[in-house]
């Protein structure tokens, strides 16, 4: 058996942060049975531009892969009667949704525990189900501002700057589903389900880890740095070659000793100055731009291969192009490929999830209702008749 495969999780999942966190747990078997509004059109990342046609789209193909499909509207006395036999048959239910709806749905562990005592309701939202912001909307972005990330990046002399990748989000569907895990392994010991709270805002705002450490005990106050340099480890940076960009870090001092056989600067090793993470640090104003002016004469490929020789901490600073056709990745094999009727061979991103020495089957994002038959049928054994009955009560969408 696959790792999951004996999961099943209704996801009343939207977008990027909910889809994403599930995605890793359908790529190791979990049966991911999506919960769509026909009412909406279902996951308005089926709508996201400048990929999408229909109800397709790459952005929903990135975060969707191996899981099901049924349309259901919620709203009505049928549809409801269906996502409660859903709930019976399954170990969790998922959303990400603003943090007061779930309760407004009633989907959270007090309303669902009379169906299932044993199901983990996991709710991972902007702000949380608690709180004076919990009826707030949030995004990547917003949160990025308000939990300091954009204060902390970007140029000494620039404006606040964004991730260039929607971290909250991503970070935040690792930290949901993580606590979907938890949660279902002690209402498989315990026979006793509950909620999972998760929020965006505290995945952000605890992200903040060191800096934020030093701040509340210490009064340090975190700072943009030049050329993206750590905090308080010299040299440990971007450097400016003759052709492009490396970034180079000396996080032990064994690494700072062989730096300096590698650009031919030995006394730079022997200077009091320099001698240690602290001294480095001191006198980075003097030590970082002799640094910079020596990298800036040779190339990447120059400067690389020695480093590398070395075992010094380094890398090209890569464009996406030149990421995705890294040797490296290949060797991984996290280029992975599936069929589309729109689309064709489609290439995506492997989870980085590794369990066990089998590699996962990958199956293409489902259609809007794909997989209704086989649920209806399979899952909760409705006869035609009741198919047709919940149908025509408008349980599938109007136009089902």
């Amino acid at each position: 058996m696959k790792p999951l495969e004996d999961v099943r999780i209704i996801s009343l999942e939207q977008y990027g942060a909910g889809p994403f966190g599930s995605l890793h747990l359908a790529d190791q078997g979990a049966e991911i049975i999506k919960v769509e509004d026909p009412r909406t059109g279902g996951d308005v990342g089926r709508y996201v531009p400048p990929y999408a046609e229909d109800e397709d789209s790459l952005f929903y193909e990135t975060f969707n892969r191996n899981k099901k499909s049924i349309s259901l509207d919620m709203s009505t006395p049928s549809g409801r009667a269906v996502f409660e036999d859903l709930v019976r048959n399954a170990d969790a239910v998922y959303s990400n949704l603003r943090g007061d709806v779930p309760a407004k749905l009633k989907i959270t562990y007090d309303d669902l525990k009379h169906i299932n005592p044993k199901i983990v309701c996991c709710s991972l939202s902007g702000f949380g189900m608690t709180g004076p912001r919990a009826a707030q909307p949030a995004y990547d972005y917003i949160l990025q501002g308000l939990t300091g990330w954009m204060d902390l990046t970007g140029e000494p002399e620039g404006p606040p700057t964004k991730s260039g990748l929607s971290l909250v989000d991503y970070c935040g569907g690792y930290v949901a589903v993580l606590a979907l895990l938890t949660g279902l392994h002690a209402a498989r010991r315990d026979g006793v389900g509950m909620d999972c709270d998760v929020s965006l805002y505290d995945t952000a705002l605890s992200m903040l880890t060191y800096p934020g450490t030093w701040h509340m005990n210490a009064g340090f106050t975190p700072v943009r740095t030049h050329h993206s340099a750590h905090p308080s480890l010299v040299p440990f940076q971007a450097f400016e070659a003759k052709d492009g960009w490396i970034v180079v870090g000396c996080a032990k001092e064994k690494f700072w000793q062989r730096l300096v056989e590698v650009i031919e600067r030995p006394d730079l090793g022997a200077d009091p100055r320099y001698a240690s993470f602290a001294e480095r640090q001191k006198n980075a104003g003097t030590l970082l731009p002799e640094l910079e002016r020596i990298i800036a004469t040779r190339t990447v490929a120059e400067w690389l291969t020695p480093m590398t020789a070395a075992a010094i901490p380094c890398g090209p600073i890569n464009d996406v192009s030149q990421a995705l056709q890294e040797e490296h990745a290949s060797a991984r094999d996290l280029i992975v490929e599936t069929e589309h009727p729109r689309y064709g061979t489609l290439k995506n991103l492997a989870s980085p999830v590794r369990v066990g020495s089998e590699q996962p089957e990958y199956r293409r994002a489902p259609q809007r209702g794909e997989n209704s038959e086989e649920i209806l049928n399979g899952v909760l054994g409705y006869s035609p008749e009741r198919i047709a009955e919940l149908n025509g009560e408008g349980a599938f969408g109007a136009s089902a």
